[in-house]
């Protein structure tokens, strides 16, 4: 028998990097995964090998997350797990960014985080137990050239998560924030030759995830920064 603390988790903004290495390695714990995205076709392969369930939700919509969180409390049971992986990002030169698609970035990383977490707290609150994370990124503390929207919603979600871990804390509620600072390594972004562990590995990424939920209360972790070994500080 698992000895992890956890008997659900919804991972919102799932796909095929960090969040499909979290729904192996939780769902192998015996832990009951809800997958989460606005397109949930893509999806399959990952639902038949770690039977999890899927919900399609648009983040940015008050009424869909409500929805996502009732019908997952009726599949998987009320999540005591939820990770918050969903973003968007739009690049250009700042003069000359589309307002309308900056909008609609920030509404999914920043207000959609807002609104899973709102969720969350009122599920978990009754309970009195539960867990929160948030997956951010370099830019949750640095803001690069030609990608202001990101680092906007990044920094808008870094500070949602203080927050919360702050109010919701001493009410058992464990909220942590994950600085992912660098790239992660998949079929499209593999390690270069000349610079091997240049890239994050999502199974590596997951177990610190899954480390973290693991924690007592009594030293429990509010922000954790990975990055690849071999970067340049």
């Amino acid at each position: 028998m698992s000895d992890f603390p956890y008997a659900s988790a919804l991972i919102v903004g799932a796909g095929s990097g960090i969040s499909a290495s979290l729904a192996r390695q939780l769902s192998a714990l015996g832990v009951k995964v809800g997958l989460a995205a606005r397109n949930i076709e893509k999806l399959q392969a990952l639902l038949e090998e770690t039977g999890a369930s899927a919900f399609s939700a648009d983040v940015s919509k008050p009424a869909s997350v409500a929805a996502l969180f009732e019908e997952a409390a009726a599949t998987i049971g009320g999540p005591e797990v939820v990770i918050f992986n969903a973003g968007a990002r739009v690049r250009g030169p700042l003069a000359e960014l589309d307002p309308a698609e900056v909008e609609k970035a920030i509404a999914t990383t920043a207000f959609g985080g807002f609104l899973v977490a709102q969720q969350a707290a009122q599920h978990m609150i009754p309970r009195g137990r539960g867990a929160i994370f948030f997956t951010g990124a370099s830019a949750s503390v640095k803001g690069f050239a030609q990608s202001a929207p990101f680092a906007m919603g990044k920094f808008a979600l870094r500070g949602l998560a203080q927050s919360a871990a702050r109010e919701l804390g001493p009410m058992g509620i464990h909220v942590a924030h994950f600085v992912i600072d660098g790239g992660v390594r998949s079929e499209i972004r593999p390690d270069r030759a000349e610079k091997p562990d240049g890239t994050l590995l999502p199974d590596a990424i997951a177990q610190t995830y899954i480390d973290v939920l693991r924690q007592h209360r009594s030293a429990w972790s509010l922000e954790v920064e990975v990055r690849p070994w071999t970067e340049n500080f």
